[in-house]
């Protein structure tokens, strides 16, 4: 393709993605499968200069708006090109051809509005914080309370695109080999210092062609999954829930854990979503999963297995600010339930799945946002509700679960914090309780 060609589909997909109400990636995604005849450069640039603008778009609207236009699609590629990436205004005019493939010439407007954006800087001191952090007003008052004085710096790392971690499947290899094979394939690998088992990879290679991802020997999960799901401390031969599994991803990690022995029950509301985690789990190898779709919180199947499992795994739906490094879009669009409508629903989810958690059991609730009203809150709420359950530090966890040979310190603790500023990985919060032994319930 021709660069005129690249811009009027990165344009083209801009509109498609503020139009349609499903993830970026997935409608990406979908683009690229109706147009095979676009080659794999074209898509990386194409994928690329659409992810740029979403990253930047709070900045490029501020400086849109203040050239008195909006951010239309055109719009905020002229931005970012002009602005964002410094081009001079005769070489941004070439690339509007009104050629064959190529975005319409320029209109007068426009050229105008070109003009006024030439030169400029892509940030500027009459910038709001709130803007320069691409952080949007309904979140900026619980990022503030979380991060406080840092709250600059933070932001500043979810402005940029995600590295790509590999989880290693204990049940088929162990990370120094896989290490060795990547290496020995001319790949850029090297061990994450947080996670015992995981891999980070240099720039973005075709991991899914390679032959230990196709056997289930790796698999792609950011370090901070890895470490929740670590955290939970499955041990072999132990009956362990995923009350929210979704894809699976966590249900892997805890069954490996478990060596293959024991039960891992991995439960969702999205049924389809459980049966494409299937093919995930025999890839791996695993066969200690057993899979039971629910219609929600209130689903008397719970009640039916009250008090059953060691270990329940809560991973919350919930407004993934935690993941913004991958999912710009996420925080301008409302593709599911607003903060108003997840708090409640947490908070259910909790309650409901504490009534699966043994004496002696414990209870692990974790999301993929670092703010305060999903964590510490309803973690602090929960304890005060439920007398028959205490927290524990996650640094006694840290230390028995994910680092027993001795390794890095806990990055937090009572609650597991991780930032991508601090850790390097995406934004997650966990907390660990454990339900009062029956004979400790008996004397209380």
């Amino acid at each position: 393709m021709t660069p005129p060609a690249r811009l009027a589909t990165t344009i083209e997909l801009l509109g498609l993605i503020d139009s349609t109400p499903r993830p970026a990636d997935a409608t990406v995604s979908a683009y690229f499968r109706e147009r095979r005849f676009i080659g794999s450069k074209d898509r990386a640039d194409i994928s690329a200069a659409v992810y740029r603008a979403m990253r930047r778009r709070a900045r490029l609207t501020w400086r849109l708006q203040k050239a008195g236009a909006e951010p239309t699609p055109t719009g905020l590629l002229l931005a970012d090109l002009l602005v964002g990436e410094g081009q001079e205004l005769n070489r941004v005019e070439r690339l509007f051809s009104g050629g064959p493939y190529a975005p319409a010439q320029l209109s007068q407007d426009e050229l105008g509005l070109a003009r006024r954006l030439e030169g400029r800087t892509l940030e500027s001191p009459e910038m709001p914080d709130g803007v320069r952090a691409e952080c949007p007003e309904w979140a900026e008052p619980e990022l503030r309370r979380a991060l406080g004085d840092d709250f600059l710096a933070q932001m500043e790392a979810l402005k940029h695109p995600a590295p790509l971690d590999l989880r290693v499947n204990i049940l088929k290899g162990n990370r120094d080999d896989v290490l060795a094979r990547l290496t020995a394939d001319g790949l850029a690998a090297e061990a994450t210092h947080l996670s015992p088992i995981g891999i980070r990879m240099g720039g973005r290679p075709s991991i899914m062609a390679h032959p230990l991802y196709r056997d289930g020997t790796i698999e792609i999960q950011d370090e901070g999954s890895q470490l929740v799901a670590l955290m939970a401390d499955a041990r072999p031969g132990q009956e362990v829930m995923d009350f929210c599994a979704g894809a699976g991803g966590k249900t892997l990690a805890m069954a490996a854990a478990m060596g293959n022995k024991g039960r891992v029950t991995a439960s969702d509301v999205l049924a389809n979503r459980l049966l494409r985690a299937k093919e995930r789990f025999r890839r791996a190898g695993v066969h200690n999963i057993q899979t039971h779709p629910i219609t929600g919180e209130t689903d008397p199947w719970i009640k039916r297995h009250k008090g059953r499992f060691d270990r329940v795994l809560v991973d919350a739906p919930c407004s993934g600010t935690g993941t913004w490094r991958r999912n710009p879009d996420q925080r301008w669009r409302s593709l599911g339930p607003g903060l108003a409508e997840l708090l409640p629903l947490q908070a259910r989810l909790l309650q409901s799945a504490s009534r699966l958690v043994k004496p002696g059991g414990r209870l692990i609730y974790a999301t993929c946002s670092m703010l305060p009203a999903e964590n510490e809150d309803h973690a602090e709420a929960f304890l005060a509700t439920n007398p028959d359950f205490v927290q524990i530090p996650a640094d006694d966890v840290w230390r028995a679960a994910v680092w027993p040979q001795g390794g890095p310190e806990a990055p937090s603790s009572p609650y597991l914090r991780l930032t991508p500023a601090t850790h390097g990985t995406d934004g997650f919060f966990a907390a660990m309780f454990e339900r009062k032994a029956e004979e400790v319930l008996s004397a209380d």
